[in-house]
């Protein structure tokens, strides 16, 4: 059977940025037949994804991602619809994703690697699965209830950096629906703002291309800032972790802004701001949320239970074909995205 897939065609090096000509889309083949345990699928959504950067380099820096090949082809997060099983639990027609879906029209797959989907826990938005109720929801989620401390009533102060990002936008609402007081977001666009103030409940948003970041942070976070969901890293962190109450607590997300920069994960802090850090007894731990997948089911149906209720309100950026993917990443590794980059391949 004649397919089509996109494999790396380059590597844009530790320090470069990504661009689409990193990517090369091809026509190969898969076998006619299947064999016993294993699925047939047609690829309907893919997900692009910020960490996705690491896996770009040969060292990634992480010991739980494994680097894309020249000339393989690549993946992630994907969903597709079952076509011809041979395992005893998929039939054709289920709805099923994988954390590591190949970039392609059609795949042969192992069907125990595959977890079944139930279009109505999301309004039948399938591609939710990838973003609010999938592995960038938990992030937020689980980022918050590990390593936030968020309790109800103690008049919290959250920020969040990226904050119209994928994860960044749901983090900011989950704070909420856990018991902060005050959400403040901080993004690169006034747009982006607007919408997180406006559609997503946050009190405030600053736009860090405008302005003096720390004077807004001062006027908007009055009482400090007692729990910060950092997206970013860099510049914007350290002035954020320099207004960070007593005993505060930062949830360490990703560090996009050092993706492009060869440095260890999580980057060192600035000696003036690690010494800020230490002396208020600032946690500052990484968090990985595959840790945490003995809580995935319970978060999920939370997280599918707020998007049915209309609490947690979902943005998607979607580009259409396959063909187009390597711009989708080039696009969301520039901020130019609101919410979750989305990649339809097929209807």
């Amino acid at each position: 059977m004649i397919i089509q897939r996109v494999v790396l065609n380059s590597r844009p090096g530790k320090n470069g940025v990504p661009v689409a000509e990193n990517f090369r889309l091809e026509q190969s083949t898969i076998a006619d037949t299947i064999q016993v345990g294993q699925v047939r699928v047609r690829t309907l959504y893919l997900s692009v994804d910020p960490y996705m950067r690491c896996r770009m380099n040969e060292d990634t820096g992480s010991d739980y991602l494994l680097p894309w090949q020249l000339s393989e082809v690549a993946d992630g997060g994907g969903i597709g619809v079952v076509e011809e099983s041979k395992h005893d639990n998929l039939a054709k027609g289920d709805f099923v994703t994988s954390f590591t879906w190949p970039w392609q029209t059609v795949a042969i797959l192992d069907g125990s690697l595959l977890q079944k989907l139930v279009p109505q826990l999301v309004n039948g938005r399938l591609s939710y699965f990838l973003g609010a109720a999938g592995i960038t929801g938990l992030t937020a989620l689980l980022g918050i209830r590990e390593k936030g401390h968020v309790a109800a009533g103690a008049n919290q102060t959250m920020v969040v950096s990226g904050a119209a990002g994928a994860c960044g936008s749901l983090a900011g609402q989950i704070g909420r629906l856990e018991g902060c007081s005050r959400v403040v977001g901080i993004a690169g666009t006034d747009e982006k703002c607007s919408i997180l103030v406006q559609e997503m409940g946050f009190d405030a948003a600053i736009n860090y291309k405008k302005g003096n970041v720390a004077e807004q942070l001062r006027e908007l976070c009055p009482g400090g800032v007692d729990v910060y969901f950092d997206n970013v890293g860099g510049d914007i962190s350290d002035t954020v972790i320099s207004q960070m109450n007593q005993n505060s607590h930062i949830i360490l997300c990703g560090q996009i802004s050092q993706y492009n920069k060869d440095v260890p994960y999580p980057p060192p802090l600035p000696p003036d701001i690690e010494k800020i850090q230490k002396e208020r007894n600032i946690t500052r731990e990484r968090f990985l949320v595959l840790n945490y997948m003995d809580k995935q089911e319970a978060s999920v149906l939370q997280l599918c239970q707020w998007i049915q209720e209309g609490k947690l309100k979902v943005r998607e950026t979607t580009v259409e074909g396959l063909a187009n993917i390597g711009a989708a990443f080039q696009s969301m590794m520039s901020g130019g995205n609101i919410g979750k980059q989305i990649v339809s391949v097929s209807k």
